[in-house]
């Protein structure tokens, strides 16, 4: 497959490198606003073109567009791709609200294009093994998942600059770009929640630094703990009545233990795994395309209609409201 880039973020050339080891696709040309970026980028990653055209990218004759612009312009850039009949990949989070959400679901029916949020750590070996072990904790009683990651970008922030990453107009905050991880795994692991409720801490302004999100099951509570302003070093823990799963950090997972009650003792259930997990997500997005599993996009689609509406509602009830929302 041939693809495309929007967006020259180190997670696009964390991406673009998955690409090439696994020689699933092949990179086409990369977008950028800049000029200077789009060209440098393109020479350090091996890419045929650049450009800051974004017309111009969408009329190559590529399978799909890898999206990674900043969080607010995800939207229209999908959009845009789907309308021009191109697969599209996009970072978290894919949409800001639940009826963005399908706006784009009805669109790619329409043009008969499949469209995949990026969410690498729902992808991996060791989740594979989380999930297949939750049923060894018993009855599930409570879930402490944290990403707490103090931002690099933080600094300038604090030094009078606006990064992308810390301001309303690009949707930042800690929700929106750690909180989804945790968000995402839980409706995975435990489908979707009866309430949730957000207790951010913001900034002056008016963007969420850090937060703590609380989601209400029957029986049991998912507290989830994220920041972009602390650095964490607690493991992430699901408690049952006969046993409990350990994982070092949400994404990736590169040790997972479970306690047994019963025998108080610990196994370690994680297995070796790309340093570059994104490989995984990448094998399934372009296996999804190749067989044209319409099951998988509608489950995987699902799941992403539940993040944003549930992120949406959280940071609505703090008064944490985007451009156009």
């Amino acid at each position: 497959m041939k693809f495309s880039t929007i967006g020259t973020s180190w997670i696009t050339e964390a991406f673009i490198k998955a690409a090439q080891y696994s020689k699933i696709a092949e990179l086409q040309s990369v977008y950028s606003r800049s000029e200077k970026s789009a060209k440098d980028f393109a020479e350090r990653n091996g890419a045929k073109n650049a450009t800051t055209d974004l017309d111009a990218l969408l009329a190559e004759e590529t399978d799909f567009i890898y999206i990674a612009s900043p969080n607010g312009m995800h939207y229209e850039h999908i959009l845009k791709c789907i309308e021009n009949k191109k697969h599209v990949f996009s970072e978290k989070p894919m949409v800001l609200t639940e009826k963005q959400w399908k706006e784009v679901k009805e669109l790619a029916e329409k043009q008969e294009v499949f469209v995949f949020e990026g969410f690498r750590h729902l992808f991996s070996p060791n989740y594979e093994i989380l999930k297949k072990s939750l049923p060894d904790a018993g009855e599930i009683r409570s879930v402490m998942l944290q990403y707490v990651q103090y931002s690099s970008r933080y600094d300038k922030y604090k030094n009078g600059e606006e990064p992308n990453v810390f301001t309303k107009e690009f949707a930042g905050g800690a929700l929106m770009d750690l909180g989804v991880y945790p968000l995402s795994m839980a409706i995975d692991l435990f489908g979707e929640p009866k309430a949730v409720d957000y207790f951010p801490v913001l900034l002056s302004n008016g963007i969420d630094g850090s937060g703590t999100l609380v989601m209400t099951y029957e029986g049991f509570i998912v507290t989830i703990l994220c920041s972009k302003i602390a650095q964490g070093s607690i493991p992430s823990e699901i408690h049952g009545e006969d046993g409990a799963l350990t994982i070092d950090r949400v994404a990736p997972i590169e040790k997972l233990s479970f306690y047994n009650r019963k025998s108080k003792k610990s196994k370690e259930l994680a297995k070796d795994q790309l340093e570059n997990d994104m490989v995984y997500e990448l094998e399934a997005f372009t296996k999804m395309i190749e067989q044209k599993d319409i099951v998988s996009h509608d489950l995987w689609m699902e799941r992403s209609r539940l993040v944003a509406k549930w992120s949406e509602q959280a940071r609505r009830k703090q008064g944490i409201l985007f451009p156009g929302e």
